[in-house]
């Protein structure tokens, strides 16, 4: 099971990259969309309006980014810290059908495992 761990949670941390890097670009990509769109219109309630909803919506989805890049990356380092985390995002992401639910799902199963805990914690830093 040790060689399956050594596989699996490499591949659910990039993952876990991966997804939250496409989270906080898009968060990036929305509010300079929507501020863009207010300047482009030259109205000053458009302006403040669609900056509003721009950085709201862009900080939004860049808070749902942050947690999956530290999970991904503490994955990918072994750290203890990240398999709790991991749990807790691939349990929020249950309710994201269909891509989160199954991304929830490899959580699980590679992380719920009785052999993953003693796989963190045997990590011995560099």
């Amino acid at each position: 099971m040790e060689r399956e761990l050594q596989r699996h949670v490499p591949i659910l941390g990039w993952l876990h990259v991966a997804g939250g890097a496409l989270f906080v670009l898009s968060g990036l990509f929305v509010f300079s969309f929507f501020t863009g769109i207010g300047v482009a219109s030259g109205e000053p309630d458009a302006i403040r309006i669609l900056s509003i909803v721009g950085l709201s919506a862009g900080s939004f989805l860049i808070v749902l980014g942050v947690p999956a890049l530290a999970a991904g990356y503490g994955l990918l380092k072994r750290r203890p810290w990240a398999r709790m985390l991991t749990l807790v995002l691939g349990i929020l992401n249950l309710i994201n059908i269909p891509i989160g639910t199954v991304m929830g799902v490899y959580t699980l199963w590679v992380l719920l495992d009785d052999r993953a805990a003693a796989y963190f914690d045997t990590f011995e830093p560099a």
